[in-house]
């Protein structure tokens, strides 16, 4: 489902239950010795994910372990992101010849609970879920938000190697063309390409789950764009 909203020379894997017989690496399973089952399934599928993306961009299967801000740590040569909620998990990855970073979320299409906006959200991105819940009362405008957020976050650190709070970026979703931009607060790293500003990535509401990605393009392709 995911593939939707992605450019062609990514890879995905993405499924709505989990498999009774994935198994881990060992390595992957002293990861989650004392989690309890939620949390396993959660990571055992994603893994699933994982290692099917892998084998898509034609790379050997490999132990995915989290890194210190849980952040997954792929193979040399792979860019990627995980996602997972209840009844869905995906894994978004692409080789880094081609691909700089990728950020994707996965959320249910249900409000989030009380308080969450306030604390992830600017007061202009509330004034804009405002209008967009008016037109659009279908879609809970607060968790693609929020989702657009997480996205944006695991496409920055890859790259950035720091932590970015949710008022560090302010986000603008459109409803017409399914596409959403991020304008950072704080300044960002300095690329081959420039200074890191922004992100622009698309977003899709099916199956009662809201779905965000961000791809950034290597600086190789887009030198050939």
């Amino acid at each position: 489902m995911i593939e939707a909203i992605l450019p062609d020379y990514v890879v995905a894997t993405d499924v709505f239950e989990d498999p009774p017989d994935a198994k881990l690496f060992p390595q992957e399973e002293e990861v989650i010795l004392q989690a309890v089952d939620k949390r396993r399934k959660e990571f055992t599928t994603a893994r699933v994910c994982a290692r099917s993306a892998l084998r898509k961009l034609g790379r050997p299967v490999v132990p995915i372990l989290p890194g210190l801000r849980g952040e997954p740590q792929w193979p040399q040569g792979v860019v990627g992101s995980i996602t997972h909620c209840a009844g869905y998990r995906a894994a978004v990855l692409g080789a880094s010849a081609k691909v700089m970073t990728v950020g994707i979320d996965a959320e249910p299409n249900d409000g989030l609970a009380n308080g969450v906006l306030t604390a992830i959200s600017l007061p202009e991105e509330r004034d804009s879920l405002r209008r967009l819940t008016t037109a659009r009362p279908d879609i809970h405008w607060d968790r693609m938000l929020f989702s657009a957020k997480e996205s944006v976050y695991k496409a920055w650190f890859p790259i950035a190697k720091r932590w970015l709070d949710f008022e560090d970026a302010h986000v603008t979703i459109d409803p017409a063309r399914g596409t959403f931009t991020a304008r950072l607060l704080v300044a960002g790293p300095r690329l081959s390409t420039g200074k890191l500003t922004g992100f622009t990535g698309r977003w899709l509401v099916r199956n009662d789950l809201i779905l965000t990605a961000i791809v950034v393009p290597a600086p190789a392709l887009l030198a050939t764009a």
